[in-house]
């Protein structure tokens, strides 16, 4: 530094440095203030220098270094306390307990030592006569860090004996430590009880709830209560994860998730954190944090994933496996030092305990995009079942009982058939089988590979006719037509399954085959048909003719095709599962089709026919389709409770064989459909599974996005701000125009600067709404654009931007004006008034501004008025105005109301304006002109009648106060005794507000006039 500064300026500078985030460059800075202290020669101001010094080293990685300072300071107070002001005194009594517990957390101070340091405290303290509350706290905080439990319970009881006084901790820090201990106790419901008046916001401090919500979520795992627990970490993690002193909390989020099934955000922690690894200054944070780095190690190598790259120690690169014997010995060391320091083995045995805890519940889904690590990639339902066939493949059974199995399963058409037929295939190796079963085998391969089974299906169709089938043969190939149709050559299938058609009818009444194999080709013909109309409508859309519509339209024959089919199956439903789930299907594909043709009602009666044929089969899970679809047929309808039934059933019917994708896409379409009727906390349930499950699928950029953005936008409307910040932020970076649209990433943006602004975080709610406004600003309509640029700007003044502010309210003023929304234009001027008045002091170009939003608001009533037809006080009470007029009227009045709120806030922006050193002469000239704008506002509000009482009579109180500033107090008192006429008959929290304002004002003005 060039020159030393005066005490003013190291203040200011110690209390900019207090803002800073916590950490070395704060450290270093609080030094540098140290030495310009000292060059003052102002002993206060050295004493205020190693305070802040002493607060920075305590909150950050070097607590270490706080003893020395204090130290200084305790010699300073012994030798000349008058040095000291009352806050300073205070201070330093106050640090008194950082040096216990620092004392604690360095295990190279001897035990004696703090024992000693013990009866200091409580014996400085009761000099300057301070309760024992505090000091039966440290003793407290000694006795549970030794293990000693019975002098911890006593210390307990004395401690919340002892009064309250200025020396106690806050309220929020005292229950966190009693919480703390029950906890340990084995007693988490008492715990929780305890921290409920933190958890709950009653009592907060600088890091409160912080520890709270970290500390309670191994608790609420124990106690089942599992959506608490997520929404404890999502709140409490934002809040830790910008402090670096917290390493012990952060060790408890890592921990949680470690636990939870959530190893790879636990991962992902680590990573945020390298110096968490080595910082040394506080070894008892270390100790805490090592421990938990070897449990979750340990849990990876449980996986199997012990070779898999993981975040460690700067300067090598670590595998699982290796990190969890380094942090293991890490943890076990340093805790062999408290316990050698201690006399005790209770550090190492908690040590061990918490590396070596077992798994809480197997995954617990967060919302924030994280796939789970696995050594395939991908993990597997924990729900789905393993097909009989497969195990009994895996315990080798003879050929004969997997052919028996595979058999059964096909005859249920269970999704397990495609998957038992394999293992025969796999046990038939170098067995001769006869052409009946090649045939399956291949006809059950073909269905395994989708779209690329065509080859197969003939292969099967050849043996099925050289083992004496022709019907299935016959089956086989229209299943090959059916594939060859989605590969792109529908008109070849088309005429191929024709032919099988008319060659399968024959032999059908020849009696040369069956009622399962004829339904076969008819469903396999009406499914081609089905796909017919997809295309159709495809080119439709596309300006391309669709295929195959001569002689007629594409959707005729395929309902032609599907009536065939029922009334073929229909009357044999009782001849065995294949037949019922053909008349299903053939109820499914005209129910698509009436819904395809406008008609909602019939489709809706359609599908859930063929719905209740599946499920009467015993094909649930066929089912699955249908019912998402009558889900959104449903809800087109306006039957929402329809909708929440056929989406629930969807999920039920679809049970432990529904794919991931599909768990992910049934979930969220639940989600939306509960939302659509308020109901935002199930809502946010469901979309928090269809994240989990697209993450599970590997669609976490694609579905999972998506489902974040919504579950996002659900936690929102509950008002859980913190939860839908770090939904909504994991969100952002996967969701893309090509995937999901800009409205997406938009609205997005916009929730995010609802939920910061919230938290109190102005400055990066204003950088998301603007990066919004900026995308929206390319829209054809703007309204979005201009509501963006107007809620950055109010959060850039909030953030104290006051000039960019002032460059987006601008903006947002021109793109109100262009769309002829007066409200907002009006608040646009009246905000840039208010910020001009207050950061330049430039109450003549505030004047301006808010004069031009009178102006605009008295233009814009004008114009309504001469609109509308109708005077500018209220409306004739009458039953025969039309909605039109009504609604215009009601436009005009509310343009009228901004017009009074304009005048009222102009007196007031004048009257806050006058400098408290302002003469007397000025004063009074900007309290009268401040008189006259409120009383334009009066009328104004007057006009409007009993609806805008609450804003008319604030306006008559201020105009009173005004008065009584002017010196006129008759005139305040009958402006108060106005108020409590208009108010004396009024219910209400405001109406009793204002007329205890009101009396209060007639009193004063009462004894004014006495004088």
């Amino acid at each position: 530094m060039s020159q030393a500064m005066d005490f003013d300026t190291l203040r200011q500078a110690m209390a900019d440095n207090h803002e800073q985030p916590e950490g070395p460059a704060r450290n270093a800075r609080a030094e540098q203030l140290l030495l310009e202290a000292e060059k003052l020669d102002i002993p206060l101001a050295v004493i205020e220098a190693l305070g802040h010094q002493l607060k920075v080293y305590n909150y950050s990685s070097e607590k270490d270094k706080m003893f020395v300072p204090f130290a200084r300071l305790l010699r300073m107070w012994d030798e000349r306390p008058e040095d000291f002001d009352e806050y300073e005194i205070h201070s330093l009594h106050w640090v008194f307990k950082w040096m216990s517990a620092g004392m604690l957390d360095q295990p190279h101070i001897p035990l004696a030592s703090i024992e000693k340091w013990l009866g200091e405290m409580e014996h400085r303290y009761r000099l300057a006569g301070h309760s024992e509350r505090a000091v039966r706290g440290a003793e407290f905080s000694v006795a549970a860090h030794l293990g000693d439990v019975a002098r911890a319970e006593r210390a307990y009881t004395a401690w919340l004996a002892a009064d309250r006084d200025a020396m106690a901790d806050c309220h929020a820090c005292e229950l966190h430590s009693q919480g703390w201990w029950r906890a340990q106790r084995d007693a988490d419901a008492e715990a929780l009880e305890l921290w409920s008046p933190v958890l709950e916001g009653e009592y907060a401090c600088a890091h409160e709830p912080h520890t709270v919500l970290a500390s309670s979520l191994l608790p609420l795992l124990r106690l089942g209560r599992l959506e608490e627990a997520r929404g404890h970490h999502l709140r409490g993690f934002r809040l830790v994860r910008p402090m670096e002193s917290m390493r012990g909390a952060y060790a408890d989020h890592v921990e949680f998730c470690a636990l939870s099934g959530n190893e790879a955000r636990a991962l992902e922690l680590l990573a945020e954190r390298p110096a968490y690894f080595t910082d040394s200054g506080d070894p008892r944070s270390k100790l805490d944090f090592m421990a938990v780095v070897a449990l979750l190690m340990d849990r990876l190598t449980s996986l199997g994933l012990g070779e898999q790259a993981v975040p460690g120690p700067v300067g090598r690169v670590w595998s699982a496996r290796e990190l969890a014997v380094h942090a293991r010995g890490e943890a076990l060391s340093l805790a062999a030092r408290f316990d050698a320091r201690n006399g005790t083995s209770y550090i190492s045995e908690r040590a061990r305990a918490r590396m070596d805890q077992p798994a809480l519940v197997d995954r617990l889904p967060l919302g924030v995009r994280s796939a789970r690590p696995t050594r395939t990639g991908h993990r597997a339902p924990a729900s789905a079942p393993v097909p009989d066939a497969v195990a009994e493949s895996a315990a080798e059974p003879g050929l004969s009982a997997l052919l028996t199995e595979a058999r059964r399963l096909s005859d249920l058409r269970s999704p397990d058939a495609v998957a038992a037929w394999a293992a025969v295939s796999r046990a038939a190796e170098g067995h001769e089988l006869d052409a009946r079963n090649r045939a399956e085998i291949a006809d059950h391969a073909a269905m395994g590979r989708g779209p690329e089974g065509g080859e197969l299906f003939h292969q099967a169709a050849e043996l099925y006719a050289e083992a004496g089938d022709p019907g299935e043969a016959l089956a086989a190939r229209a299943r090959a037509a059916y594939v060859h149709a989605l590969a792109g050559e529908a008109d070849e299938a088309l005429t191929a399954v024709s032919e099988l058609y008319a060659a399968v009818l024959a032999l059908f009444a020849e009696g040369g085959t069956g009622a399962s194999q004829t339904a076969s080709v008819l469903v396999g013909r009406a499914r081609i048909w089905m796909h017919l109309v997809d295309q159709a409508e495809a080119g439709s859309r596309s300006g391309t003719a669709g295929p195959a519509e001569a002689g007629g339209t594409v959707r005729a024959a395929a309902e032609e095709a599907a009536r065939e089919l029922l009334a073929f199956v229909e009357p044999r439903v009782g001849d065995g599962v294949a037949l019922a789930s053909r008349a299903a299907e053939a109820q499914a594909m005209l129910g698509e089709l009436a819904a395809r043709s406008g008609d909602a009602e019939a489709a809706a009666e359609l599908l859930s026919r063929a719905v209740e044929g599946f499920v009467a089969a015993g094909l649930p899970w066929f089912a699955v389709e249908y019912d998402s679809r009558l889900a959104g047929i449903a809800l087109h309808l306006g039957d929402a409770d329809g909708a929440q039934r056929a989406a629930r059933a969807a999920l039920d019917h679809g049970g432990a064989y529904l794919e991931p994708t599909g768990h992910a896409q049934l979930h969220l379409q639940l989600a939306e459909i509960l939302a659509t009727t308020g109901q935002f906390r199930p809502a946010s349930e469901h979309a928090l599974e269809a994240a989990h499950w697209a993450d599970e699928a590997g669609e976490a950029t694609t579905l999972g996005a998506w489902a974040r953005h919504q579950l996002g936008g659900f936690l929102l409307r509950q008002g859980r701000w913190a939860e839908a910040a770090e939904i909504l932020e994991s969100a952002l970076p996967d969701l893309t125009t090509d995937m999901h649209g800009d409205g997406a990433i938009v609205q997005t943006r916009w929730w995010l600067g609802d939920c910061l602004t919230e938290l109190g975080e102005h400055r990066e709610a204003a950088e998301h709404w603007l990066r919004a406004a900026e995308i929206a600003r390319h829209w054809p309509e703007q309204r979005d654009h201009a509501m963006l640029a107007h809620l950055a700007a109010e959060a850039l003044g909030h953030a104290g931007l006051t000039a960019q502010a002032d460059q987006a309210y601008a903006r947002a003023g021109d793109l109100w004006r262009d769309l002829g929304n007066i409200h907002g234009l009006v608040r646009s001027l009246r905000a840039r008034a208010w910020a001009t008045a207050r950061v330049g002091g430039e109450l003549d170009e505030a004047r301006e501004l808010m004069g031009a939003a009178v102006r605009e608001c008295e233009s814009a009533v004008g114009g309504a008025t001469v609109a509308s037809g109708s005077s500018a006080g209220p409306p004739a009470v009458s039953s025969t105005v039309s909605p039109a007029v009504s609604s215009e009227e009601d436009a005009r009045r509310r343009l009228v109301a901004e017009l009074g709120h304009t005048w009222r806030q102009f007196g007031d922006l004048v009257a806050r304006s006058v400098p408290k050193d302002a003469a007397e002469a000025a004063a009074q000239t900007a309290f009268a002109e401040a008189l006259g704008h409120i009383t334009q506002a009066i009328a104004v509000f007057a006009s409007l009648g009993d609806e805008v009482l609450d804003a008319r009579t604030g306006a008559e109180l201020a105009a009173g106060w005004l008065e009584a500033d002017l010196g006129r107090p008759g005139e305040a008192a009958a402006r108060a005794r106005a108020v409590l006429s208009v108010c004396a008959g009024l219910e209400g929290e405001v109406a009793e507000d204002r007329r205890a304002e009101a009396e209060r004002m007639r009193e004063l003005m009462g004894a004014a006039e006495t004088r």
